[in-house]
């Protein structure tokens, strides 16, 4: 099948008691066993059903498994945020005295997460440019358990070759961990490039309507496995209604993608024409870096651009005080178009010398284009921009 259908009827069919078409909310605590026996039973694990909420649920189980479907995985599970996601992989790959590899551009709250609180736990964490192939086979050590990155990566959309990555980190016996949130399944699937772990904050482009928290992550059955044992202990599950939130998400995806895509690529060559733009980053205009690359892992571009507004910091803050149908908000991936600004808000934890080497300026802008008419954003944009 291909993925515009997946993400309709995937893993999903009709209830076969009352024939309902949308999945129910299974919004409850626990569930009643048969008899003493029967909950015995599921607590040894000789049989499948569910307990509790926070071990599992339908609703939760329906989104791992279709998430798995729609990244070509084995198995998937989900929690109750990107963050969480990416701690219990963290920690399900690494233990203490071990060691994971990381690019240097990523989303702000995950580099503090393995820049302050990783090594708490005893784990090291070395951030390197993962398009620099040699230093990152150099820096990958015995100790090394986890190759993490973003491609398009947040907030510069610098796009890493998953293939190649791949290649390295089974030649090094590593595990390479790809968030997939800026592309999602739709544009982009890292698995069958050779990834061994994919995971999004279900957050953004799969719910896509700005009203959740969640997390997915995708691989191995065994991995996957290790993963819930811990996630569950931990108490990082997501909620009923939330899961069944992005699932009813889901079912849009494709043709949100098209349409973000589509409004993206108009607004970059907009802006790479503006006379007080100084650079776009937007992996679909032919002057990006990754460009040729993206074309040969991706099958469209995305909906997240990167800009540098000249002027810098001052002229970038009159632009997102201006614009009146974009809406000056942090994260991404939304019906809305959203503008922020990395250096100061998303990416704050950063210091200045870690900034400049992610190419991350004081006047870059980051927007993340939604769904709404693309020559009304471009106007919204262009009377903003006037102000500067």
């Amino acid at each position: 099948m291909h993925i515009e259908t997946d993400v309709v009827h995937g893993g999903q069919h009709p209830d076969k008691v009352t024939g309902a078409l949308s999945p129910p909310i299974y919004q409850t605590s626990t569930f009643a066993f048969r008899d003493a026996d029967h909950g015995a039973r599921l607590f040894k694990d000789e049989e499948e059903g569910h307990i509790y909420t926070r071990i599992s649920n339908p609703n939760i189980d329906l989104l791992a498994s279709k998430m798995a479907l729609l990244e070509s995985a084995e198995a998937g599970s989900v929690f109750a945020s990107g963050l969480a996601a990416i701690f219990n992989t963290v920690v399900s790959v690494a233990k203490s005295g071990e060691h994971i590899v990381s690019d240097d551009t990523i989303y702000g709250g995950t580099f503090t997460l393995l820049k302050e609180i990783m090594p708490t736990l005893g784990i090291e964490v070395t951030f390197v440019d993962a398009t620099d192939l040699n230093k990152l086979f150099d820096t990958i050590n015995d100790r090394t358990r986890m190759l993490f990155i973003e491609t398009p990566a947040n907030p510069t959309l610098k796009i890493i070759d998953i293939g190649e990555c791949a290649k390295l980190a089974r030649d090094k016996s590593v595990s390479l961990c790809v968030d997939n949130t800026f592309a999602t399944p739709c544009l982009q699937r890292p698995i069958e490039l050779g990834a061994d772990i994919v995971l999004h904050s279900a957050t953004k482009y799969l719910s896509g309507h700005g009203d959740i928290i969640g997390g997915v992550v995708v691989g191995k059955k065994d991995f996957n496995k290790r993963l819930w044992d811990k996630g569950k202990e931990i108490g990082a599950s997501i909620s009923p209604f939330n899961a069944w939130l992005i699932l009813r998400g889901l079912k849009t995806l494709a043709v949100r993608m098209e349409r973000h895509c589509f409004n993206a690529f108009k607004i970059a060559n907009y802006l790479a024409k503006h006379k007080k733009i100084e650079q776009v980053y937007y992996p679909g205009l032919s002057i990006h870096r990754g460009h040729d690359l993206a074309k040969r892992q991706m099958s469209a571009f995305g909906g997240m651009i990167g800009f540098d507004v000249k002027g810098g910091k001052e002229a970038g803050k009159v632009l997102m005080n201006s614009v009146e149908l974009c809406t000056l908000a942090v994260s991404l991936g939304d019906v809305d178009t959203l503008i922020e600004h990395p250096a100061s808000m998303t990416h704050s934890t950063y210091n200045e010398e870690e900034l400049r080497a992610c190419g991350i300026g004081f006047g870059y802008v980051r927007l993340s284009v939604g769904l709404e008419y693309a020559d009304d954003l471009i106007d919204d944009l262009e009377q903003a921009l006037a102000k500067i």
